[in-house]
């Protein structure tokens, strides 16, 4: 895993300047750097750190001195973060996942597996699964009857794919992933008091107390190209029709998406979201963490939801949304500064209520 200064920038398409053929094993931190280290020091803010260190090459800003810093080479790009993904990519050791099936793992007679798939200790594949060209399989993965999994598919350790389930080209999925679990549907005999406050808002009605009922997930979930799932994360199937992901999404750790949700191309769902039951969300949107999306609603195209945002009702293409009901931005942070601000303004209305009645009582 070790490249010349020259093959980092050729493969980034970055500039190199200085002692090219110096050979860099890995990359670190400014501070924490050796010899032999590739420093990242891609703002001006951590110039300083790169002298409590002992890097001779970093990856600088544009239009940094790098001579200046004391450094022996430099690998300038025009968008260092960019950069870094290419970087990163080549300095990944990855796993250590063997290629092919370890003899531990069960494969049914009846899954097909593409060439060059690697299927990793005590893993199983069901019957009728289609496993693409390859893919890996991790160690304790579960791949259900006739799901299906695109080429160059990459499985970290104890992920669960359910049957029918189908996923694209060159999925990601992250250790303790859940795809395909049966919906949270039940249903009452007669109206419940839940369908009431529903209603409502408010009211629960004469209801009487009834057994929840379950309504089985017919449907299963359907995962578009490029797209990466997180640490423990769960999707459910459908009920009728699949859950969908598409192509280029990509879900942080502990996200939760209910039955019958949809997700469009390019949307960045953050750590510990939860999208309820037949919600859809549109393409290009993120969001933050722990935010919250109500049942049955629609956030369009390009949404940006903050941290913490919960959304309860439709939300249209290219808004900024934050708080809890969620608001526009800009008018929840001015709602916020206003009530920091209630302490002090009660305290001079307090002030003015003194002078006032005082006045009055003077004459």
């Amino acid at each position: 895993m070790t490249h010349t200064v020259e093959q980092i920038a050729m493969a980034l398409g970055a500039q190199a300047f200085g002692a090219i053929d110096i050979v860099i094993t890995r990359a670190a931190e400014p501070a924490s750097a050796g010899p032999d280290d590739l420093a990242l020091a891609m703002n001006p803010k951590y110039a300083d750190s790169l002298s409590e260190g002992h890097a001779r090459v970093a990856m600088l800003w544009d239009g940094a001195d790098w001579e200046a810093l004391g450094l022996e080479a430099a690998i300038i790009a025009p968008r260092p973060r960019y950069a870094m993904a290419g970087l990163t990519r080549m300095l990944d050791a990855g796993q250590g996942f063997a290629a092919g099936i370890h003899p531990t793992a069960f494969v049914d007679p009846e899954a097909e597996l593409g060439e060059g798939v690697s299927v990793g200790p005590l893993a199983v594949i069901s019957k009728g699964a289609k496993i693409g060209a390859g893919s890996v399989i991790g160690p304790q993965c579960f791949i259900g009857w006739n799901a299906t999994l695109g080429e160059g598919a990459y499985l970290r350790e104890a992920v669960s794919i359910g049957a029918r389930v189908t996923i694209g080209a060159r999925f990601i999925g992250q250790p303790g992933a859940r795809i395909g679990g049966d919906g949270f549907s039940f249903v009452t005999a007669e109206p419940s008091n839940v369908e009431s406050v529903r209603k409502t808002l408010g009211d629960q009605g004469d209801a009487k107390a009834q057994d929840w009922t379950r309504i089985h997930s017919l449907g299963s979930v359907s995962i578009g190209d490029d797209v990466e799932i997180g640490m423990g994360s769960t999707i459910d199937c459908g009920t009728i029709r699949d859950t969908v992901i598409g192509d280029g999404t990509k879900l942080d750790n502990q996200v939760h998406m209910g039955h019958n949700v949809v997700i469009g191309r390019n949307s960045l769902i953050c750590g510990q979201v939860g999208i309820a039951g037949s919600a859809t969300i549109g393409d290009n949107v993120v969001l933050a963490g722990q935010c919250g999306v109500n049942d049955n609603i629609f956030v369009g195209d390009g949404v940006i939801a903050g941290g913490g945002t919960k959304l309860m009702s439709n939300v249209p293409a290219g808004r900024t949304m934050l708080g809890y009901p969620a608001t526009q931005m800009d008018k929840q942070v001015e709602g916020y500064k206003a009530l920091r601000r209630l302490p002090r303004l009660m305290r001079d209305v307090t002030e003015l209520k003194r002078i006032v009645f005082k006045s009055n009582s003077d004459t």
